[in-house]
């Protein structure tokens, strides 16, 4: 009999606190665990965030403080407390599932190592230094990383759009690559939760159709252009008096709160921090139209999660959203925004005068979404690792179970 595939699941660090990292990482988990135990045994690698700058009193607790302690707990404590767990020794192969960290294929055996790559922006700095925004300090690192990456057995990209990208810059070769769609959260759905509805309702008061809400879920870094998210908001208003943005993901910046004051929003905008799954579904529920306007994604998640609950989407006309959105979905032109404030007003004045043809829509965005399952992901992936096993049958001195851990063995 095959003994179970001993899988060290390795994890960003949780105190850092990046929802759609910790989602892959918390759905694939669970899917190893409640459907392939009898063939693979997971244990999540993480240690705990070692404070050094931050927690100095007087110091606040995020920027170049913050960011020191990102930095040394990536690069320095990270690989060193792998070493320390024997990680190496105790696993039969190893699964990063976020790019940004896979300078840490460098500490494990790189040939029994997987990398999800979820886009490529960890990378801009090297890959396209003139385009690129980031420092040219953190240039060493992010090439540092983007070695790891290249160094891994097997690449798996969320979307072929991000493969294409990879493949583009030579970064990994076709072989060693494999496009693994992500999977809508199981708590996504159109039905009714009275416990979660009750708990937006706190948040955001009640619903009302004449306030129609529209969504964005997400952070607010610059591929994710929250000013043009906000200009389209504004010409909305015009059109649509009622109107009001409901934003998933944490305060604006400084430079966006100006430019939401500038153009008379601070009333129509409604913030909330990244809030648990269930309620996240009923505010995307409640919403008529998610909105993601975004210059750049590597999949689009809110996409697809607003499909599953119901709700339509309106997107940047991206290939990668079109991949993943297909026709379910309504495209808007760049920084066209004429086009997105018509279309968007088309589809509110037909969600209040077409109800039939509004549920259609609703329709063939849930069936669209039903494609994209974290339980279908799991198993691809249990692919990948099985043929991985197949390849690399050198064996490894057995040291433990490695099935029963929580976050470190």
């Amino acid at each position: 009999m095959t003994p179970r595939l001993r899988v060290g699941l390795v994890c960003d660090l949780a105190e850092e606190g990046w929802p759609s990292m910790d989602l892959v990482a918390e759905r694939l988990d669970h899917h190893l665990r409640t459907d392939h135990a009898s063939t693979v045994a997971v244990t999540r690698l993480c240690p705990q965030l070692v404070r050094r700058f931050s927690r100095v009193p007087g110091v606040a607790p995020r920027g170049i403080s913050w960011t020191a302690d990102r930095l040394l707990n990536r690069y320095l404590d990270f690989p060193r407390w792998l070493r320390g767990v024997r990680a190496a020794d105790r696993f039969d192969l190893f699964h990063v599932v976020d790019h940004s960290y896979a300078h840490l294929v460098h500490t494990l055996p790189a040939r029994r190592s997987v990398v999800t790559c979820h886009d490529l922006d960890a990378f801009r700095g090297v890959i396209d230094p003139v385009a690129s925004r980031r420092s040219p300090l953190l240039r060493p690192m992010a090439r540092y990383t983007l070695d790891g990456l290249a160094a891994a057995a097997r690449v798996v990209c969320v979307s072929r759009a991000v493969r294409d990208e990879l493949l583009a810059y030579r970064i990994v070769p076709a072989e060693r690559i494999v496009v693994i769609p992500n999977g809508v959260h199981p708590s996504r759905s159109a039905d009714p939760d009275a416990a979660a509805d009750a708990a937006a309702t706190a948040l955001l008061g009640e619903p009302s159709s004449a306030v129609p809400e529209l969504l964005h879920v997400g952070s607010t870094i610059p591929r994710k252009r929250i000013d043009r998210l906000l200009r389209v908001c504004a010409g909305l208003t015009q059109v649509v008096p009622g109107v009001r943005l409901v934003r998933v993901g944490g305060p604006l910046t400084s430079a966006q709160q100006a430019l939401a004051s500038e153009l008379g929003l601070e009333t129509r905008i409604r913030t909330l921090p990244f809030v648990e799954h269930p309620v996240l579904s009923a505010v995307y529920r409640r919403a008529a139209l998610v909105l993601l306007t975004s210059d750049a994604e590597g999949f689009g998640l809110p996409v697809v999660e607003a499909l599953g609950s119901g709700t339509p989407a309106v997107a940047t006309d991206l290939p990668v959203l079109r991949e993943v959105g297909g026709e379910a979905v309504s495209y808007c032109r760049g920084d066209d925004l004429r086009h997105w404030v018509e279309t968007v007003a088309a589809l509110l004045r037909e969600r209040d005068r077409e109800p039939a043809r509004w549920t259609r829509r609703r329709e063939t965005g849930l069936r669209h979404a039903a494609r994209f399952s974290w339980r279908t992901y799991t198993d691809e992936m249990v692919r990948v690792y099985e043929r991985l096993r197949e390849i690399d049958a050198t064996p490894v001195a057995a040291t433990g179970d490695g099935g029963e851990g929580g976050r470190s063995p």
